[in-house]
């Protein structure tokens, strides 16, 4: 099966050709047939190096594309990327690599060969293993995923993992379910939406390497407008 890999990036001149060059090694390891896959990097309205860098990548490696979103929001983002694709898979991951590229490769025969319609990345199920987490990240993680157990009446366990894959086919009825967010909660809308239309979803816990020094999360913004996006999804709840 082919597959897209997103990943939603913002001014990371820093970091972006370190990345993906890695990602790139990786995936022409394991997955060896010329045309299986492509990296997209959905570039959100960067103003420094990143489009350019990008630009660089997608000249050396023929399977890197860049989307330019000029709007800032990871669902913009993804949302834009997903409906220009033509694989079988999509999916994101986090520039940052948090999660061990090898998980990918069970994602990857989960969707392919084990009958299962999206795969998401767990930090907090006992067999998952995160590494240099702050405790005060730790506990909004919790928090949260304890809110929308509560207000959602969800059972997947970790609605923030930057780590998710689902066949391409059931995109438009996620988004016409209410995953439509621009921004981060759109991730959590993919679940929580696939749970509720009964999709055989697969809870995978990952080996995690928190790279806090680079985290421009605000916490307290980001709640709120968690907040919300529940309150907006829990009105399209069948």
């Amino acid at each position: 099966m082919t597959f897209d890999i997103t990943i939603p990036v913002l001014n990371e001149e820093a970091t972006l050709d370190r990345q993906v060059r890695v990602l790139h090694a990786f995936l022409k390891n394991k997955f060896p047939e010329p045309g299986q896959w492509r990296i997209v990097i959905a570039d959100n309205g960067s103003t420094d190096q990143t489009a350019h860098i990008a630009e660089v990548l997608c000249d050396d490696f023929p399977e890197v594309r860049l989307i330019r979103v000029p709007e800032k929001g990871v669902g913009l983002a993804l949302k834009t990327s997903w409906a220009s694709s033509d694989a079988d898979i999509v999916g994101y991951m986090d520039l940052d690599l948090a999660t061990d590229l090898n998980h990918f490769i069970q994602a990857y025969n989960a969707l392919a060969t084990e009958g299962f319609d999206l795969v998401y990345g767990t930090r907090l199920h006992k067999g998952s293993k995160v590494i240099g987490r702050t405790l005060k990240r730790e506990i909004t993680s919790r928090v949260f995923n304890l809110m929308l157990k509560v207000y959602l009446g969800i059972r997947f366990s970790d609605g923030m993992c930057g780590f998710k894959w689902l066949l391409r086919r059931h995109v438009p009825s996620l988004t016409e379910g209410g995953a439509v967010s621009n921004g981060w909660f759109f991730s959590t809308e993919l679940l929580t939406v696939a749970e509720w239309k009964g999709l055989n979803m697969c809870e995978l816990p990952v080996r995690w390497t928190d790279d806090t020094s680079s985290s421009r999360v605000n916490i307290p913004g980001l709640a709120r407008q968690y907040i919300r996006a529940m309150a907006v999804l829990k009105k399209r709840k069948p």
